[in-house]
């Protein structure tokens, strides 16, 4: 195995457990930067289940060591933070979050034989071109997510002028692109389809475009900084258009942006898993340790979970024996009930809408 250290990338070291753990892993995202709402959830996800499975005896008898790695949703550090982990000899890695960093990333792990399970990263190419088997995630995918996202724009909005735009990123396009195939496919007709850069903080020029074109629902490919942001300058200019987005608006960072103009927001999400009777001793732990419950915490924390019960059906860390136990298992999660198929996607139900309402996310009611 390649144990190239690339440097550059931001790493901490989070102990959970025995000074003296023996089995170490890992979990990465943006923990710094626009979407660190995200990482925040993961840290919190990953942490929760270290010391919840320490405190059981740990795994095999031993104790895990937990290490954070902040790739800031940029594929070149998230490349150097997998390098870094491979250097730390971390067996798996609960992440990364965005696609983007995903995807370069597993790579590495594939090479270096890490286990990754991904709890966010929905675009398919992280599973269908995976490079190695010991590739998974516990989320959707985008095709999923789309399907249902375009059905539903054509269902319930036959007459409006529908926009897609996305942010150009694996995620972004990859949603605005199966949302809009599948509304097309349902014989709509979008009326706009525009790129938009991550990161600014003015969208005035395209706001004042949709508005010209008279845009009644605007669907976003991104995330919730730039989703927000062009909602509460369409509210601005005084538009009355119809947001709709996919999971990436699962943060109250979302309304913090928006405040009321973010009312009425509707977004596409796997069911909330805060509202399983099986999750609620664990949402209750991590609100009680001050940490956040919301969007992938849990995914984070049911990463964790399949990961651990895999290496013990193996009775080993080995990437081999867990690989084969992943593969054929079934595990008890805060998610329910999961296994994962051929090429490392679970099982979990689909997505389902959600609507932004006095600043929290709710199922829509229909």
């Amino acid at each position: 195995m390649k144990k190239t250290l690339l440097a550059g990338a931001a790493l901490s070291l989070v102990m959970t457990g025995s000074a003296w753990a023996e089995i170490v892993i890992a979990t990465a995202g943006p923990m710094t930067g626009q979407y660190a709402s995200f990482g925040a959830q993961m840290q919190a996800g990953a942490e929760q289940a270290v010391e919840d499975i320490n405190a059981a005896g740990g795994v095999l008898g031993e104790q895990l060591r937990l290490v954070v790695g902040d790739d800031a949703c940029d594929p070149r550090q998230a490349v150097a933070v997998a390098n870094q982990f491979a250097g730390e000899g971390v067996v798996f890695v609960a992440g990364h979050f965005c696609s983007g960093s995903s995807i370069p990333a597993s790579n590495v792990y594939a090479d270096e034989e890490i286990i990754q399970i991904s709890p966010a990263s929905t675009n398919p190419a992280f599973t269908e071109e995976r490079p190695g088997p010991g590739i998974f995630r516990t989320c959707g995918r985008d095709d999923q997510q789309g399907d249902v996202a375009g059905r539903f724009l054509a269902e319930n909005f036959p007459d409006a002028k529908i926009a897609f735009i996305h942010d150009k990123t694996a995620y972004g396009k990859g949603l605005a692109d199966a949302t809009m195939a599948v509304y097309e496919a349902a014989g709509g007709t979008p009326a706009l389809y525009e790129a938009y850069t991550a990161g600014e903080k003015d969208y005035t020029a395209l706001v004042s475009k949709l508005k010209q074109e008279g845009i009644d629902v605007l669907y976003v490919g991104g995330y919730h900084t730039e989703a927000g942001l062009i909602m509460r300058q369409m509210r601005e200019q005084g538009m009355d258009t119809i947001l709709v987005s996919g999971d990436a608006l699962v943060t109250d960072e979302y309304w913090a942006i928006t405040g009321e103009a973010g009312e009425g927001t509707l977004m596409t999400f796997s069911p909330d898993p805060r509202k399983n009777e099986i999750a609620k001793p664990v949402v209750d732990k991590l609100l009680a340790a001050g940490r956040t419950a919301e969007g992938y915490a849990l995914y984070t924390y049911a990463s964790v979970q399949a990961w651990a019960q895999a290496v013990e059906a193996a009775g080993s860390t080995d990437f081999d024996a867990v690989v084969k136990a992943l593969n054929e298992g079934t595990f008890q999660t805060v998610l329910g009930e999961l296994e994962f198929n051929e090429t490392g996607d679970v099982n979990l139900p689909g997505y389902v809408f959600y609507e932004w309402r006095d600043g929290k996310y709710d199922y829509l009611e229909q």
